[in-house]
């Protein structure tokens, strides 16, 4: 399973935060290959896997929005019931921290990105 960052953007919980970012990253021609954008107590943090870190890093910047690195599992599974709990499972039982999650499924394939706190225990859980 391939390991991967994913852009993290803490923000204020607003009408157009997401539309901005996606807006500068569409301009300077940056993919948004993922995308999890959540909310609690007001303030949004929206993760994002992207085609190119560097030039996404530096749009962001040139833009005034402050963006952190996280690492980041991406899992490509069969799309059936089950699937995700099989995995998980695994790491459940190896007691790794499952800090988020998000996937998009088509053509009988899933992607799923997984934020562990101990990426190299869960690699191995998982293998």
């Amino acid at each position: 399973m391939p390991k991967t960052t994913q852009l993290t953007i803490s923000a204020e919980s607003k009408p157009g935060v997401l539309a901005m970012v996606s807006e500068v990253l569409g301009k300077a021609g940056i993919n948004i290959l993922g995308v999890c954008a959540g909310e609690a107590s007001g303030r949004g943090k929206i993760r994002l896997i992207v085609s190119d870190m560097a030039r996404a890093k530096g749009a962001l910047a040139a833009a005034k929005i402050r963006c952190g690195e996280e690492p980041a599992l991406l899992l490509s599974m069969e799309d059936r019931p089950g699937a995700l709990a099989a995995a998980t499972a695994k790491l459940a039982a190896a007691r790794v921290n499952v800090k988020c999650a998000y996937a998009t499924a088509s053509g009988g394939r899933a992607q799923v990105v997984l934020v562990v706190a101990n990426p190299e225990k869960a690699e191995r859980a998982l293998a």
